[in-house]
């Protein structure tokens, strides 16, 4: 193994002792709280009150979108869709009701002011830094990437656990109870089997214990996705760096919450984290235009929505990020595919066993969450992505290639096997 290579599995170790350490300490310290959260956030929408998530710049308006889909569109058959909108902080003082709950993600002044509008209308407030929030999840990590990561998996959990509450229908003011059933095909939501509707401290128990069994997931799947996929993330970001380096853009996609991944991707691109002395990198979100993406799913189908955008945007010397939670979806692959004939480098993160981007070498860089569990898979994706960042600027300085060069490169990978 190369020196350059050594240092690079090194960096990968670094990055995951630190992701496991934060993650332990945070769901320690903060499981209890997450669960009695979980029971105000359900007494709220039993009530008909709304989530209103909001950010004050893109990576944090990334999480507002992230949990308002979550929420809005559940991934988990047979649960509810739970009524939240991802909003400008200067829009909370204008939309805000009074059984509203408030999830801020940033520490700015415009913030801070629209916390304190929240609250004044009557919300509950929920921060992941100190903001003046009434419910604080402070992650315990300086690095804003791992922050990001762990109050990704927070809002999950959040998200996960609130439902447990509509099944002990008794446990909510102002609610009769229902009738006792066991959780069924929910099961694996949580690791209690049946209702108890006069218990409150009882189900508030169960479910810390759901919240730290599920920090252990994460920690598993995210030491997994690193060092199954290390060799990938390595090649993927010398390759990725020689692109930047020689003035090709990163083109990012993804449904749904990956869409909201890929904003973050870009986000972090060009407007790295302070301190750090890295440069700004040229990144397209390919998900951000609601007026191209609703005129190409209208007029063509929804199949086309990114393939149309890489043949508008893509060339020799570019790279495609698609990320994917089953590596199946139509319009992922369709925009791999044309990716490839256009010359750009594919890198691709998907989930469950790879999928089609991975059973047909679809990419030419396919990082592997092996897990059937969608928050898990892209909290575990979150920090691919994040050490795939880190690597671009720490492997050192690439050697400038000739577009024309680097287009040959990736004309002929495309009948070769994915590094």
């Amino acid at each position: 193994m190369s020196p350059a290579a050594t240092t690079g599995a090194d960096r990968l170790d670094v990055l995951l002792a630190a992701r496991v350490t934060a993650n332990e300490r945070f769901f320690v310290a903060e499981a209890e709280r997450l669960a009695s959260l979980c029971h105000a956030l359900a007494e709220r929408f039993a009530r008909g009150g709304r989530l209103l998530a909001f950010g004050d710049g893109a990576v944090e308006l990334s999480d507002a979108r992230h949990v308002a889909v979550e929420f809005v569109h559940p991934v988990i058959v047979g649960k509810r869709a739970l009524p939240a909108l991802a909003l400008a902080p200067a829009d909370v003082a204008l939309l805000a009701r009074a059984d509203d709950i408030a999830i801020a993600y940033g520490s700015g002044p415009e913030v801070r002011g629209a916390v304190r509008d929240a609250a004044a209308a009557g919300c509950l407030t929920v921060a992941f830094t100190p903001v003046g929030a009434a419910w604080e999840l402070v992650p315990p990590s300086d690095d804003p990437f791992v922050a990001q990561e762990l109050a990704e998996t927070a809002y999950h959990v959040l998200w996960e656990l609130v439902h447990v509450f509509f099944e002990h229908r008794g446990l909510l003011r102002g609610r009769d109870a229902g009738p006792r059933h066991d959780s069924g095909a929910s099961s694996f939501l949580y690791p209690f089997l049946g209702e108890q509707e006069d218990d409150l401290d009882a189900v508030l128990a169960d479910v810390r214990a759901s919240a730290l069994a599920k920090a252990g997931e994460i920690s598993a799947l995210r030491t997994q996705t690193l060092r199954d996929g290390g060799p990938t993330l390595l090649a993927a970001a010398r390759e990725l760096r020689a692109r930047l380096d020689g003035g090709g853009t990163l083109l990012a996609l993804g449904n749904g919450g990956s869409a909201t991944d890929a904003q973050d991707a870009v986000a972090d691109l060009r407007a790295p984290p302070p301190g750090r002395g890295w440069p700004a990198r040229r990144a397209l979100d390919l998900t951000a235009d609601p007026a191209i993406l609703t005129a190409i799913a209208n007029d063509i189908g929804t199949e086309a929505i990114f393939a149309r955008q890489v043949i508008a945007y893509g060339g020799a010397g570019d790279a495609l990020l698609a990320l994917s939670t089953s590596g199946s979806s139509a319009n992922v692959l369709a925009a791999l595919a044309e990716a490839r004939r256009r010359g750009l480098l594919t890198i691709a993160f998907v989930g469950y066993d790879g999928g089609r981007t991975a059973a047909e070498r679809l990419a030419d860089h396919v990082v592997v969450t092996r897990s059937e569990h969608i928050p898990r898979i892209q909290e575990a994706q979150a920090s691919a992505w994040h050490a795939l960042r880190e690597l671009v600027e720490s492997l050192g300085q690439s050697p400038r290639i000739p577009l024309e060069e680097l287009a040959r490169g990736a004309r002929s990978s495309g009948s070769e096997a994915p590094r």
